[in-house]
């Protein structure tokens, strides 16, 4: 909807990119700003009713003091002088359209989408007590007239729609926070040396230095220097990631003590952050299950509060009552009925829980998926990649008498270290991550079929599999051959090194498992979740796996094309599944489970299989999922009940059945009571941010 310009639209996201010059950088995806999760606040923001409220506070003040009714009840006598009888319709009737105007004509859309509901609740209310007080101050109809009602009335309105708003954006900050992460202008090399440049208009193929403290402007890769880079506020992870040659770097992170070279690969609406936005956005604004059930129960709620109003004006006129207090009561009935609260509840949460799971790397793309998680008793992972690195690791090894694993793990890397065979990058790399010092080969030459050989600090070593054992007659300790039959039977390849016709060592290698599944499959037990493992390895390869993990269940050699006809087997068996997959090969598989989880979102954030996308790349972030499915459906649950079982008690007591007892609420009562009803509902959602995920 376009927003009107009386209602302050105009500046309702003025502020939230202050100081940052280039269009299609910074501008939430979607518009999206805090109405579109309300639609009946579409075009406002909180400064808008803040001015509103001020003014009108302050206008309503002597309309309270000047009100015969008023000066009544608290027994004292306003100065009078010539036109003080005027002061409450004039100042009334100035608070009733500035002050009500935003009502008026939120509930003008209401009416033309033909979906009531709290706007047309509250325009109804003010619009009655304008009109009556008019009547009566024109001596149409002997009553008191209503114009310090109407005055509080609005005010308090005014105050509730504030702290709603206020309460919104603030569940939202996190995407204008990610919005101001990009700075305005970045180090560009050139033929002719260094210029500073507005991020705007960067391209790919650019070469930027991004110096120590420094965000980085851009996607990129890494041409030249290394250092520590804190991507916290796009991955969650709370370690900085070391950079070097090769590797790639996310704009909006920030650069640690050494100095980049950066290589642009994405700019704008390309980067990653601005991925995650749209995904955010998206999710902010896609409704739920409980979302839809709120909007029903609002849409029943409207209803139900105006045949209230009827009825409580028919009644009362039956017995006798005078119109005055007749209309009050309606006024009071169609105010404190207003489901404000009722349409706060589920959009406020739905931000909140969003916002949480993308600060911890939890991209939620559809929020039925993450709704729905709260109900899993099997999760499905795809086991290369997902359970494991996807690359080849020294994963065991056993050494003959009188050497060291650390010495035959360094010579053995040294051999392979000009060699490009996934088995040898594997070795090289684990003696990497274990920090071992890899000496400098000569000679090196590959031995057709059998393996490599190379000179290390001039003795020669051959490295290879059974056949080099066979052709080179060499002989084998005991607990190594013991050794490499135990990988075997793991479905492990099992590398000898060899000097002289001897081995000195058998190395296992094989896809090495993350250290992080262990924790996320033992945290799906405790949850009382089954962990089913789907692979296209052989079925002693994913054996081991599932041992050395504790899975339950496991489906080896399984072509990519079956991978969806199992998840519908275990549906079919009545279960809840949730599919873990790269996004790519498992997206039928995905698509097809009950909640699809997307893994390995470094690639590309916007991955298109899964309900929810995990951005580190971390198993551990499944069974938080879990913990925050649950978590938001339970203040859904509180906040559904909370809003809609008010107006059990507040309907009747509006529309004056304790009168008899002397119990009656006028419409500023009424209007409290509704607003306050809107702040617990919104505390109440505020609550969900202390989850611990």
């Amino acid at each position: 909807m376009t927003p009107d310009a009386d209602d302050g639209g105009a500046h309702a996201d003025a502020d939230t990119h202050a100081g940052h010059g280039h269009p299609g950088q910074h501008d939430p995806p979607h518009g999206g700003t805090a109405h579109t999760q309300h639609d009946a606040h579409a075009g406002h923001s909180p400064d808008m009713f803040r001015d509103k409220f001020w003014l009108s506070l302050i206008l309503t003040v002597p309309v309270v003091i000047w009100s015969a009714h008023v000066q009544e009840i608290l027994g004292y006598r306003a100065p009078a002088f010539p036109g003080s009888a005027w002061i409450g319709p004039a100042l009334g009737t100035a608070i009733f359209f500035y002050g009500g105007l935003v009502f008026l004509r939120g509930a003008w859309r209401e009416l033309s989408d033909r979906l009531p509901g709290m706007m047309t609740l509250i325009s109804l209310a003010i619009t009655v007590a304008f009109l009556f007080s008019w009547v009566v101050q024109l001596r149409l109809l002997d009553a008191d007239a209503l114009w310090w009602e109407l005055a509080t009335l609005v005010t308090i309105m005014l105050l509730g729609h504030w702290v709603e708003m206020r309460s919104i954006n603030q569940a939202q900050g996190a995407l204008q926070e990610l919005a101001k992460l990009l700075p305005d202008t970045a180090t560009r090399i050139t033929d002719g040396g260094e210029e500073t440049v507005a991020v705007g208009d960067l391209r790919d193929g650019d070469l930027v230095l991004v110096r120590p403290g420094e965000a980085v402007p851009a996607d990129g890769i890494v041409r030249k220097g290394g250092s520590d880079v804190n991507e916290a506020m796009i991955t969650g992870e709370s370690r900085p990631v070391k950079k070097q040659e090769g590797d790639e770097v996310i704009a909006a992170t920030i650069n640690g003590e050494g100095s980049l070279r950066v290589e642009v690969t994405g700019t704008g609406e390309h980067t990653k952050l601005s991925g995650i936005m749209r995904l955010v956005a998206d999710a902010q604004q896609s409704k739920s299950r409980a979302q839809h059930l709120a909007d029903r129960a609002a849409r029943l709620l409207t209803g139900v509060a105006i045949v209230s109003g009827v009825l409580t004006l028919v009644v009362w006129q039956l017995v006798g009552a005078p119109i005055d207090f007749s209309i009050v009561r309606v006024v009071t009935v169609l105010v404190i009925a207003c489901p404000h609260a009722l349409g706060l509840a589920v959009p406020l949460v739905v931000a909140i829980s969003t916002t949480l799971g993308a600060r911890n790397g939890l991209l939620v793309r559809d929020r039925r998926g993450l709704e729905e998680a709260r109900n899993l008793d099997t999760v499905i992972f795809d086991k290369t990649g997902t359970l494991t690195l996807g690359e080849f690791r020294v994963v065991a090894m056993s050494v003959a008498e009188g050497s060291s694993e650390e010495d035959a793990l360094s010579i053995a890397a040294g051999v392979e270290s000009e060699s490009e065979h996934p088995i040898a990058r594997g070795i090289v790399k684990t003696a990497e991550d274990r920090g071992i010092t890899i000496p400098s080969a000569d000679g090196f030459r590959a031995i057709t079929g059998k393996g490599v050989a190379a000179t290390v600090d001039g003795t020669e070593y051959h490295m290879g599999g059974p056949a080099l054992l066979t052709a080179e007659e060499v002989e084998v300790p005991p607990t190594l051959r013991e050794a490499a039959e135990a990988a075997a039977e793991r479905g492990q390849a099992a590398i000898y090194l060899v000097q002289a016709g001897k081995a000195l060592a058998v190395f296992a290698v094989a896809d090495a498992i993350r250290e992080e599944s262990r924790e996320a499959i033992q945290a799906l037990h405790e949850r009382g979740i089954e962990v089913v493992m789907l692979t296209g390895d052989a079925q002693a390869v994913a054996d081991a796996v599932a041992r050395e993990l504790g899975i339950d269940v496991v489906f080896a050699e399984v072509l990519p094309e079956d991978k969806a006809s199992k998840v519908q087997d275990l549906q079919r068996q009545g279960k809840k599944v949730a599919m873990v997959g790269d996004g790519v090969n498992d997206a039928p598989a995905l698509a097809t489970a009950d909640i699809g989880i997307a893994i390995g979102a470094g690639a590309d954030v916007a991955v298109e299989a899964g309900h929810i996308v995990l951005v580190r790349s971390d198993p551990r972030d499944i069974p938080r999922i879990v913990t925050l499915s649950r978590a938001t459906y339970r203040k859904m649950v509180q906040n559904l009940w909370w809003a809609a079982g008010y107006n059990i008690v507040a309907i009747p007591l509006a529309a004056g059945v304790l009168a008899a007892w002397g119990i009656l609420l006028t419409p500023a009562v009424g209007a409290v009571l509704m607003s306050a009803s809107t702040v617990i509902v919104a505390a109440n959602a505020q609550l969900l941010k202390r989850t611990k995920l």
